[in-house]
């Protein structure tokens, strides 16, 4: 049970996180996600390894109290011996070998549960080691999932802009018919100045014509008036 949450977990991290992201709608939430997973798979992971350590205790003790059993049947054999009850001894030693063997097996194994422990306490830091590099990463992944997300919408933007040229030339058009129309109203307004000035100077120059005929016809008529023979009067 232990190795596998060790194996599932070493399937989550070693997984390609950038196949995950094009898969995923949102990058962030996700990444998110397979921490929090990832968490929740390593205490649960530290749980079975606590229950594993709690094992190898058991048989230790269970080891120790074998020894002692088979100490304290070795220290009352002696005794009989020493007051010459032969038959108690061997009853007594007898006794001490049964623990002798269960001591023989718990040894065994407590030495196979230890090692074990040892193993699962290793693969457990290597997740802790894994878990933190990949939080470390999170960001930095993220950050690059909303980059090209970006470029992404820009890029669909740029080629939406494209398929729709048709808009754009037409945009152009109106460009051109506003340049028109202001080249127009321009040209409108100095020929207006123009006329303006014209009649004005028309009406000067008509009014110097006028002024200029009459003392000519004046001139005109003294000259003339000189070559009649003088009348006298009656």
């Amino acid at each position: 049970m232990i190795l596998g949450i060790f194996s599932r977990l070493r399937t989550v991290i070693a997984a390609n996180i950038n196949a995950l992201i094009s898969k995923a709608e949102k990058p962030e939430k996700m990444l998110n996600q397979l921490i929090t997973d990832m968490n929740e798979r390593l205490i649960e992971s530290k749980r079975s390894v606590a229950m594993a350590v709690a094992d190898e205790k058991k048989l230790e003790r269970e080891m120790n109290n074998q020894k002692a059993q088979s100490d304290e049947w070795q220290r009352k054999a002696v005794l009989a011996v020493r007051n010459g009850r032969d038959e108690l001894a061997k009853e007594a030693l007898l006794r001490k070998q049964e623990y002798d063997n269960y001591y023989q097996e718990y040894s065994r194994q407590w030495e196979v549960q230890k090692e074990s422990v040892e193993r699962l306490k290793n693969s457990l830091l290597e997740l802790q080691t894994k878990i933190e590099e990949a939080r470390r990463k999170k960001n930095l992944l993220i950050a690059r999932a909303k980059r090209a997300e970006a470029e992404q919408k820009i890029q669909d933007t740029m080629s939406g802009l494209d398929g729709n040229r048709a808009s754009f030339d037409t945009f152009e058009r109106m460009a051109q018919k506003v340049d028109e129309l202001e080249a127009r109203a321009e040209a409108s307004k100095e020929i207006s100045r123009f006329n303006a000035d014209t009649s004005l100077e028309k009406k000067f120059a008509e009014l110097e014509k006028s002024d200029s005929s009459a003392d000519q016809l004046l001139a005109d008529l003294k000259e003339n008036m000189k070559a009649l023979p003088e009348q006298t009067e009656k």
